[in-house]
């Protein structure tokens, strides 16, 4: 079921989102000070692609640089970024096959808001555990 949703979700917007993650990691990654922002839009670019079967867990070890960091990159592409996270489940809600869909485009929004100090995990096969990739 897991790749049967994670197809729909590519061709009906997952794409056009993960574009939008890559081309905002490509401006973060020209100045030097942002590069951890732009790693950060490229995980959640490849995440944006294919999310079903995973999920965003907080890092045991972040501290306060990555709060710091948090609100520098919702100033420059968290607010744009959960804004496009916001249209496309909207659009996906119009019909009952994209429900799934607009769930999972509104559960992407926090990590879209404040990436840094979370970890993208596949959710593990057995008994729902999940493991880091």
């Amino acid at each position: 079921m897991r790749l049967i949703l994670n197809v729909i979700w590519l061709i009906f917007g997952g794409l056009w989102l993960a574009l939008g993650y890559f081309l905002a990691g490509i401006v973060m990654c020209i100045l030097i000070v942002t590069i951890p922002f732009g790693i950060a839009a490229f995980r959640i670019g490849v995440y944006a692609l294919w999310p079903f079967g995973k999920t965003v867990v907080d890092k045991p070890t972040s501290g306060v640089a990555s709060l710091v960091g948090n609100v520098i990159w919702l100033i420059l592409a968290g607010v744009w970024l959960a804004i496009g996270h916001i249209v496309s489940a909207v659009a996906m809600a119009i019909t009952i096959i994209g429900i799934p869909l607009a769930v999972a485009n509104l559960k992407m929004i926090p990590v879209s808001l404040m990436p840094l100090g979370k970890e993208i995990v596949t959710i593990g096969a057995d008994r729902g555990t999940w493991a880091p990739r």
